[in-house]
């Protein structure tokens, strides 16, 4: 009798634990809280997360949203300006009050210009950059090639990470799945890789590039030294983050991370960037531009603080999920 009573309030412990902590979970290197209600409504396929754990024992916050990617009622897409830039908000207004949106590509703050690809229903719209220029020892400069990634989004809702080339007389791109050799000419003259491997068309309906890629296979493997972004010791260098991944079981993940805030929000570095993504289950992510550009609206309300004295920083284009 005493058995079966204790029995009964062990279940009844167990049950009340359950119930209490079903808005938490915890990936890794952090505890996630399901913050929906602070968000909605939303969609029943669609979920925010916070976390202010520390993160290597140093102050963190971060949010992420994960979208079921079969859901035909969220519709992917992406917006992006000619010339000029506009705030998240402005954004967020001018595409009729999607249900997310997010910061996407590096740009050049001189020309408003996108640095990466972007593509909007099958057709590129902006192009990568092919190549960067770099300083010697003495001081001169150099040019090298580069091939940098980005995430799509096909018709059937399977997403993709990979290495982008764009011609700007063409209205697709191609990629590798795999680090690429700086110079396709030379692959061709040496023999080292036969043409099968050189890049094939990307057949994406919707995709946002940045970079770099952070996760490979389900592994953390960030390619910052092949893309020529965070070289050297800039890989350990603290800052807010955008990001984004997808999951084996068919959710895109994006994320951004609070930064340059001592003692409240200190930001990530590469590694730890990819650790967390990898921990949500992403097999495939990559980091999208960052620093003062970081910011992700959830039904126009923001979720990190943006670094630039909590103002948004324009930017020439954004990664958006809308709901019918």
């Amino acid at each position: 009798m005493l058995r079966n009573e204790a029995s009964k309030i062990l279940a009844a412990g167990i049950l009340l634990a359950v119930c209490f902590y079903f808005p938490t979970a915890s990936f890794g290197q952090v505890q996630w809280i399901n913050v929906d209600a602070d968000y909605g409504p939303l969609p029943s396929t669609v979920q925010v997360f916070k976390t202010t754990d520390s993160l290597d024992g140093k102050p963190f916050i971060a949010f992420f949203v994960k979208a079921k990617l079969k859901d035909r009622k969220l519709d992917f897409t992406v917006d992006t300006t000619l010339g000029r830039r506009l705030t998240p908000l402005q954004f967020y207004e001018k595409n009729d009050k999607p249900l997310l949106v997010v910061n996407g590509t590096f740009f050049s703050f001189a020309t408003n210009q996108n640095l990466n690809v972007v593509i909007k229903n099958g057709e590129v719209v902006s192009h990568n950059i092919k190549s960067v220029k770099r300083k010697r020892a003495d001081s001169t400069e150099y040019v090298i090639k580069i091939n940098r990634s980005a995430i799509g989004i096909r018709k059937n809702r399977n997403a993709d990470v990979a290495w982008i080339v764009t011609d700007s007389t063409k209205g697709f791109a191609k990629a590798w799945q795999f680090p690429p050799f700086r110079d396709e000419s030379e692959v061709r003259v040496t023999g080292t890789i036969s043409d099968e491997k050189l890049p094939q068309r990307w057949r994406m309906q919707t995709a946002i590039g940045g970079g770099p890629v952070l996760v490979q296979s389900g592994t953390v493997m960030i390619f910052n030294e092949k893309e020529m972004m965070f070289t050297g010791k800039a890989i350990n260098d603290k800052h807010p983050r955008t990001c984004m991944g997808y999951t084996g079981d068919g959710y895109l993940i994006i994320m951004a991370i609070q930064g340059r805030l001592p003692g409240i929000a200190e930001g990530a570095t590469l590694e730890q960037e990819a650790k967390l993504l990898k921990d949500l289950g992403c097999i495939e992510a990559l980091n999208l531009d960052g620093g003062g550009s970081s910011c992700m609206l959830v039904n126009g309300k923001e979720t990190i603080t943006p670094s630039s004295k909590g103002l948004q920083r324009p930017v020439p284009a954004v990664f958006i999920i809308a709901h019918q």
